[in-house]
């Protein structure tokens, strides 16, 4: 039980770590938006998330770029989504152009 403790103790550092870093290296962006290395690897093919090779192989990723990468396509809560039908309901059409 005690390597449990130690080992989450170890995990909050590296965290808080993390956090405090503007630029990432492959494993620590791996980590820090939790997802395989391969998925990283395939996304950084893909041209989805955004980083950067400055020496031409190893790739280097911008801390408040993947903050922003991973508030991509916010889902409304369901009090957003009342306001939205109630002003649609009283005002009619919301965002159609009436010619």
């Amino acid at each position: 039980m005690e390597i449990l403790d130690f080992q989450k103790q170890l995990d909050r550092i590296e965290t808080a770590a993390l956090s405090q870093k503007n630029v990432l290296t492959f494993d620590e962006a791996s980590r820090f938006i939790g997802v395989s290395h391969s998925d990283l690897y395939k996304r950084t093919s893909n041209r989805e998330i955004p980083h950067y090779k400055p020496r031409g192989k190893m790739l280097y990723f911008d801390r408040l770029e993947l903050e922003s990468y991973l508030k991509q396509n916010p889902i409304i809560t369901a009090d957003e989504l009342e306001a939205q039908a109630q002003t649609y309901v009283a005002t009619g059409r919301k965002g159609v152009k009436h010619v």
